[in-house]
């Protein structure tokens, strides 16, 4: 993705970038995308990423293990409009070898270079039967591994 989003000022190097444009249905009465159309762009994102380092559902389903979303956090830096193509690069930032996974995300407007957001999700590895916080198996803390060194993600 270096290559095709050069220029970009993105927070940490190499990113995984999931790019979508801003359309009809996304925007508000002010106008502007709607804040969880972002909210939702993250998710999607994180689980692009997931699917592209090999761990998708079937995945989750054959090792009974699920990674669920705890705590987001989201700080909306500039405004995005219908037609501009939205870029959204995730990075994983922490993973405690245990239970706790946290990406961050930043989104760049593809046609100013403009950073729109800047956020954080804090995830929870779950069994997906029982629905209850359980130990990541060996697969997800090596798939899962760090993309990016964030002082105080771990």
């Amino acid at each position: 993705m270096e290559g095709k989003h050069a220029g970009i000022a993105w927070d940490w190097p190499n990113p995984f970038v999931f790019e979508t444009k801003v359309e009809r249905q996304h925007i508000d009465d002010f106008q502007h995308t709607n804040n969880v159309v972002y909210l939702t762009w993250m998710a999607k994102t994180a689980w692009e990423h997931s699917k592209a380092l090999g761990l998708d559902f079937a995945s989750y389903a054959r090792l009974n293990r699920g990674m669920v979303v705890r705590r987001h956090e989201l700080d909306y830096l500039a405004a995005s409009r219908e037609g501009e193509t939205v870029l959204v690069g995730t990075w994983i930032t922490g993973n405690d070898g245990r239970i706790r996974l946290r990406r961050r995300f930043q989104m760049v407007n593809g046609n100013t270079g403009q950073t729109l957001l800047r956020g954080t999700t804090d995830f929870v590895c779950i069994n997906v039967e029982t629905g209850r916080a359980t130990r990541m198996p060996p697969e997800f803390v090596t798939t899962y591994a760090l993309t990016a060194h964030v002082e105080g993600d771990g």
